[in-house]
């Protein structure tokens, strides 16, 4: 089960990583798009200590939700729009955060099904 813990914080601080490496180029033609990444990299980098630390499935369910929501985001914006018909472009960085992303939600629902069947066994 440690292994899975320390995956789990794997993938997300090297989401956030990811998303703070990209902050700056932002930050030069976009302020609130360089903000958002900022915000987004030091949450997730913030959730690899409820991760490792395992405060309870309450902070699990946060943390896939949270994680979906940038998942959605990204596939959102990548959808041509309206106002001017184009997506956001679909480069190697962008698929790399969004690969570590699905595996911290796929491991965290590992962890949160692994807990379920040891409370069964304990009662």
């Amino acid at each position: 089960m440690r292994g899975i813990l320390y995956a789990a914080a794997a993938c997300t601080a090297i989401g956030g990583i990811l998303h703070l490496i990209m902050a700056p180029r932002l930050l030069e033609f976009n302020v609130a798009g360089g903000a958002f990444f900022i915000i987004a990299g030091i949450l997730q980098l913030f959730w690899v200590l409820p991760t490792i630390k395992q405060y309870s499935n309450i902070f699990n369910y946060v943390g896939i939700g949270g994680t979906i929501g940038l998942i959605a985001l990204w596939a959102i914006t990548r959808v041509p729009n309206p106002i001017t018909n184009r997506g956001g472009p679909i480069n190697e960085m962008g698929i790399a955060v969004q690969v570590f992303q699905v595996a911290f939600v796929a491991l965290l629902a590992v962890i949160i099904a692994k807990g379920r069947r040891t409370e069964r066994k304990v009662v």
